[in-house]
């Protein structure tokens, strides 16, 4: 998780884990990150190799590439494999870009 961490503060927005506590939310731009999962290698009934599963949530008011590159090349040079995908959330009147990928632990 520690590589994770130096990825978002190289990133230079505000972030949180899962979510920002009710009505502390900075203005956007801003991540949430969540690690949902694993994806361990094993061997010898252990875990061998620890993989874990990580997203990186950007929220924007307005679509904004110059924000998804700055995340995006940060990743890049972590050597970071990433799937991307986008929606907008009609309630929340914010675009969430996701970012999923997996990274060793």
């Amino acid at each position: 998780m520690d590589k994770l961490l130096e990825m978002i503060a190289e990133m230079g927005i505000p972030s949180a884990y899962d979510h920002f506590a009710e009505g502390e939310s900075p203005p956007p731009p801003f991540i949430t990150y969540l690690l949902p999962g694993s994806d361990n290698f094993p061997a010898d009934g252990r875990v061998y190799f620890r993989i874990m599963e990580a997203h990186i949530e950007l929220y924007t008011d307005e679509k904004d590439p110059a924000v998804e590159r700055k995340v995006e090349a940060v990743l890049d040079s972590h050597g970071i494999f990433y799937d991307k995908t986008e929606v907008w959330i009609d309630t929340e009147k914010l675009y969430e870009v996701l970012y999923s990928f997996e990274m060793e632990d």
